[in-house]
């Protein structure tokens, strides 16, 4: 009986790409669809994981402090995050999502259909799998 191939790095690069383009495809048409930009919907995703520092969000978004002024200033201008001094630094501003947020945030992704219907097609074991598996290549430990 004969082993089948294995997949190489260059393969799962690949469909990791077409997967990605999906659900950035998706995420793309369901944060408009809720007045927003993508980067805008990223924040509040990022912030769905709950508040962060500003420095800490521009990181996590790959922009320029300033970039991310902008975009929390739009966000906080709706109504969907909010600012605060944090308690060990007064300089330093967390970014909290608010409830209108959150249920911005939910919107978009009940609204992302093509990546909810093909996740949805994987059951129990399968679903616990692929969850481990992505947090063991994109989660750094001091993420989780």
């Amino acid at each position: 009986m004969t082993e089948a191939p294995r997949v190489d790095t260059a393969q799962l690069m690949e469909l990791l790409s077409v997967a990605l383009g999906v659900y950035y495809g998706d995420f793309t048409v369901a944060a408009a669809s809720e007045n927003l930009t993508v980067s805008q919907g990223k924040t509040l995703t990022a912030l769905r994981r709950g508040p962060a520092a500003m420095r800490a969000l521009a990181e996590n978004m790959t922009c320029d402090a300033s970039n991310m002024t902008g975009i929390i200033d739009r966000l906080e201008k709706r109504g969907l995050v909010r600012r605060e001094a944090a308690a060990s630094d007064r300089r330093v501003k967390n970014v909290i999502l608010t409830a209108e947020g959150e249920r911005v945030t939910d919107a978009i992704r009940a609204k992302m259909r093509t990546t909810r219907e093909g996740l949805d097609r994987l059951e129990g074991d399968d679903r616990d799998l692929l969850h481990a598996l992505l947090e063991r290549v994109f989660v750094r430990p001091s993420d989780a």
